[in-house]
C-alpha cells in the first residue's frame, strides 16, 4: 500500500505541476457548461428532470473524453522519456504501479467531475430535481470515469507514444460503445449477451434517469479490474524484456 500512495503522489505531482492538467480540466468545464445552456436550457421548455438527463448524458462524453486525455501520458510519455527504465529497477511491484498510476488519474477525473456540480445546482434556480437523482448520476459518471481511466491505463501500457495511447484507449472505449448498436442486429441471445457490455445505453442511463443498481455497479467495477489486470500483465511483460 505504501508503494501504491507513493506511485500515485508521484503521478499526482505531475498532474499538477504540468499544465497539460489544468488545461484538461478548465476545456472539460468550459466544454460541460456551454452543453448545459445550449442543450438543456436553451433548446425550449423542458422539465427539470429532463434537463438534468440530458446533462447527464453530454458528462458522460465529456468525462470519457477527459479520461483519455489523463491517462495516455502515464506510461506512454515514461516511455518516451526513459523514465520508465527507472521505474522498472524500483523495488515496486508491476502491480502497483499499474494501480497508483490509475488512483492518481482518478483522483485528478473526480475532482473534475465534481467541480461541475454547480450547473446541475442552477436547475434549482427555476426549477426542482431530486437530490437523489442528482446523486444517482455522478455516482455513475464516476464509475464510468473509473471505467474508462482503467481502459486508458492499458492503452498507455500498450503504446510507445501519447498520441498512440489516445487512439489504442478510443478503440477500446469504442468497442464497449459499439456493443448497444450490435446487439440490435444480432439474433437473442446472443444480442441480449452482447448488449450487457455496452458501456452506455445498458449500464449508465439507469444513474442518468436517477437508478443506482447492483448490476451497473459490478460491471463497472469488473472492468475496472480486468483492465488494470490485463495492463498489470502488459507491463510485467514488458519489464522482463
Amino acid at each position: 500500500m505504501n508503494n501504491i500512495m507513493i506511485v500515485a503522489r508521484r503521478e499526482l505531482g505531475s498532474y499538477l505541476r504540468t499544465p497539460s492538467g489544468y488545461l484538461i480540466a478548465a476545456a472539460t468545464l468550459l466544454v460541460q457548461g456551454l452543453l448545459f445552456n445550449t442543450r438543456a436550457l436553451g433548446d425550449g421548455a423542458k422539465l427539470s428532470s429532463q434537463v438534468l438527463i440530458d446533462f447527464l448524458r453530454d458528462s458522460s462524453g465529456t468525462t470519457t473524453v477527459a479520461a483519455v486525455l489523463l491517462t495516455m501520458r502515464l506510461f506512454a510519455e515514461e516511455r518516451q522519456s526513459g523514465t520508465l527504465v527507472l521505474l522498472f529497477t524500483s523495488p515496486v511491484r508491476e502491480s502497483e504501479i499499474v494501480v497508483g498510476k490509475f488512483l492518481s488519474a482518478f483522483v485528478v477525473l473526480s475532482l473534475l467531475i465534481l467541480a461541475s456540480a454547480y450547473l446541475p445546482a442552477l436547475i434549482f434556480v427555476n426549477g426542482k430535481v431530486s437530490i437523489g437523482h442528482i446523486v444517482a448520476g455522478y455516482v455513475g459518471l464516476l464509475l464510468l470515469g473509473a471505467a474508462t481511466l482503467s481502459l486508458g491505463v492499458l492503452g498507455s501500457a500498450l503504446a510507445r507514444t501519447q498520441i498512440m495511447a489516445g487512439v489504442l484507449s478510443a478503440v477500446f472505449i469504442f468497442m464497449f460503445f459499439l456493443a448497444w448498436a450490435l446487439s440490435s442486429v444480432v439474433e437473442p441471445p446472443l444480442g441480449t449477451v452482447i448488449a450487457h457490455f455496452s458501456l452506455y445505453e445498458m449500464h449508465f442511463f439507469p444513474f442518468m434517469r436517477g437508478l443506482v443498481q447492483l448490476s451497473d455497479v459490478v460491471y463497472y467495477a469488473s472492468l475496472t479490474y480486468l483492465a488494470l489486470l490485463a495492463s498489470t500483465r502488459v507491463i510485467q511483460s514488458q519489464r522482463w524484456q
